[in-house]
């Protein structure tokens, strides 16, 4: 299946926001600028309606070309502004206004939009969470929603910026769900109220995005998450404080009382209280993590539970974990295998046939195989890595020829849970009538394991990783024939926004800056800090903002150095340094030991360097004084042998050398008197 890559018609950028709420974008950004050092320096440029009309229609050569010159301009003063290498924090960030800048830059056709919808992407992957960021999210909400609902679905066929729209927007939505979990949206009804003729439309787009999982999926969670933001803000319109559960642990630590917070009638799973929990002891390197992983499985059946949304998140915040460490990672895969072991039974599927409680299990799985997947590139160490590809023991089941299973042979039982365990699983079940959960497992792990392999080019560190990867999209690459699977390859080719071929690309260094952010690596990491905070809050933590007036740009400066001094003693980053990452540091600062030894590395070398230098200059001296010794021996030596040619023929002239020719003409008078 070839995917078209197409550009979006022009949209309206002031289109997406009624006049009130755009009049009210517009005054804040008037009032930033008009509240500077000197009102006298106005900016020079500003991203306009009329500026994305010029750009898209324009034909003329060298108009294109300043428009062009001013948009490039204003992708890097949004880079600045968005903090992109410094994790969304500095003095010169500011979040809401490069967001509403950015959302209009993406109305410029071609590599603009494009940059401009990856540079958004970014943010919102690894932004902080700011009560005065919930306007801003939600005219991206707003915005993203128009572009899909009244751009997107007019296509016929499934196009890249698309995609990106979709992951966007899932991003949007999770961030939305946290500041409900947190009590912030009370006051933002009308907003929630100008986005459900959006969510509407898309609650009518499973026609349009049924072959596609890795876009349903994000849009099932969209639809989740405002279900029920609407339901307890829309109708409830009140909030309660947190109360305590009543059913509380022993021998836990005092500072992580089992509280789960109710806001407007809706509380968290234990399931996901229990997940936040393990994260928050890995990042105290608590003794009590192994109680709380005991817990955590006994309330393992809550993953089937209909209201997967805590679920979801759940395995988010646990995925973060295992990154870690090996025992939540070995938790993690024994939630899905038990969770796919009794979806899978005789008994659940009658029952499903009867009520269909369980369509919506195929987004747990999915959720699952991406988290997985994450943990497999980003894992602190490379035992971590291993065992989330391959399982924790060496089974037959992970080292059998995948999809070389024939028709007579035995089918293999659910082992492990790894990506190529759960492969072996999905491929030996595959069919025309298989189950949702099937063929939509087997299309995740396709789908993943090409962005892996792509996220993966050109380290030479992890060849190992790499090559296992490849040799298994080489052999599903020969032998699959189902049509579902090889679109999973095309759709994760075209989010790359690349048309080459994933199978043989491998050769090609592709510099880090190069290549786009196809894995959110901040976000799972993001949600488990804010969410630690929520369920277990200390007298040191810096949880959310609560509600405050807009602060004015005078008071700025000491609001940055304020909170950049806060964020730099929680900013504790788990994703290892990668090539595909920024140009940032992700691990600690390094100890004084560890300094003194670099320190002495580079004395060490430093001397080394100019000892090679002191040996290649005596060497080069050496042989020159050789070869004037050898020169001067065969000058002697040719002096020799000319003395006693000369005694013995009485010739002075040298070998093979005609004499003179007065020597011939005495030779020959001398011979004619004889």
């Amino acid at each position: 299946m070839n995917i078209p890559v197409k550009n979006s018609p022009v949209i309206n950028p002031f289109g997406v926001m009624s006049s009130s709420y755009s009049e009210q974008c517009l005054r804040f950004n008037l009032q930033n600028l008009r509240e500077r050092k000197n009102d006298k320096s106005k900016p020079p440029f500003s991203i306009t309606k009329e500026f994305i009309l010029r750009f898209n229609q324009t034909k003329n050569p060298k108009e294109k070309e300043e428009l062009l010159n001013l948009a490039r301009k204003s992708i890097l003063r949004c880079k600045r502004k968005l903090g992109l290498r410094t994790l969304g924090t500095g003095k010169h960030v500011h979040l809401p206004t490069a967001w509403t800048e950015i959302v209009y830059l993406a109305q410029c056709k071609g590599k603009i939009q494009d940059e401009a919808l990856n540079m958004l992407y970014i943010s919102m992957d690894h932004a902080s969470f700011d009560y005065e960021h919930l306007p801003a999210l939600f005219f991206l909400a707003e915005s993203v929603l128009y572009r899909l609902c009244c751009d997107a679905f007019l296509k016929t066929y499934l196009y890249s910026v698309e995609i990106k729209l979709t992951k966007i927007a899932y991003l949007i939505f999770l961030r939305l769900f946290i500041y409900f979990l947190y009590g912030h949206l009370g006051s933002f009804n009308q907003h929630l109220l100008r986005l459900q003729p959006y969510l509407y439309a898309l609650s009518f787009s499973g026609d349009s995005y049924d072959k596609y999982p890795n876009i349903f999926s994000n849009v099932q969670i969209i639809l989740k998450i405002m279900e029920i933001i609407c339901e307890r803000e829309l109708l409830s319109g009140s909030f309660s404080n947190p109360v305590e559960n009543e059913n509380q642990y022993e021998n836990i630590d005092s500072d992580m009382e089992h509280v789960q917070p109710r806001q407007g009638g809706y509380e968290v799973s234990s399931l996901l209280w229990h997940c936040v929990a393990a994260w928050t002891c890995v990042q105290k390197n608590s003794p009590q993590l192994n109680k709380v992983l005991e817990h955590l499985i006994f309330h393992k059946t809550q993953l089937q539970m209909k209201c997967w949304m805590d679920s979801a998140l759940a395995l988010l915040v646990l995925g973060e974990a295992a990154k870690l460490n090996m025992d939540c990672l070995k938790t993690l895969m024994d939630l899905m295998k038990d969770f796919l072991s009794s979806i899978m039974t005789v008994q659940n599927q009658k029952e499903k046939c009867k009520a269909d409680d369980l369509s919506w299990a195929w987004n747990v799985v999915y959720i699952y195989i991406t988290t997985l997947a994450e943990a497999c590139l980003y894992a602190a160490l490379s035992n971590l890595r291993k065992t989330a590809l391959v399982g924790f023991c060496d089974c037959k089941s992970s080292q059998r020829d995948i999809l070389l299973l024939g028709k007579s042979e035995e089918q293999p039982e659910l082992r492990n849970t790894s990506i190529l365990g759960l492969l072996d699983y999905f491929s030996s079940k595959m069919s025309d009538n298989c189950d949702q959960v099937i063929w939509i497992g087997y299309y995740g792990i396709v789908y993943n394991l090409v962005k892996m392999s792509w996220e993966l080019r050109g380290e030479e560190e992890q060849d190992g990783l790499r090559n296992s990867i490849w040799q298994t999209l080489q052999k599903i690459k020969d032998h699959e024939k189902d049509g579902r699977v090889h679109i999973a390859i095309n759709i994760a080719k075209a989010e790359l926004n690349n048309p080459m071929d994933p199978f043989t690309s491998y050769s090609t260094k592709v510099s880090p800056n190069a290549k786009d952010e196809i894995f959110s690596k901040f976000i799972g990491w993001r949600i488990a800090n804010a969410l630690s905070k929520l369920f277990f809050p200390s007298i040191n933590a810096h949880i959310l903002p609560s509600k405050k007036p807009l602060i004015k740009r005078d008071g700025m400066k000491h609001l940055y150095k304020k909170q950049d001094s806060m964020k730099k003693r929680v900013l504790h980053i788990i994703v290892r340094k990668h090539p595909s990452v920024s140009e940032l540091p992700m691990f600690p600062y390094p100890d004084f030991f560890t300094k003194s030894d670099e320190e002495l590395t580079r004395i060490i070398d430093r001397h080394w360097q100019k000892e090679l230098k002191i040996r290649e200059e005596e060497d080069a001296i050496c042989k020159a004084k050789e070869r004037e010794d050898k020169e001067l021996e065969e000058k002697n030596h040719f002096t020799e042998i000319m003395k006693r040619r000369e005694e013995k023929l009485h010739k002075k002239t040298k070998p093979y050398e005609l004499p003179t020719r007065t020597e011939v003409i005495a030779l020959e008078k001398k011979m004619t008197q004889n």
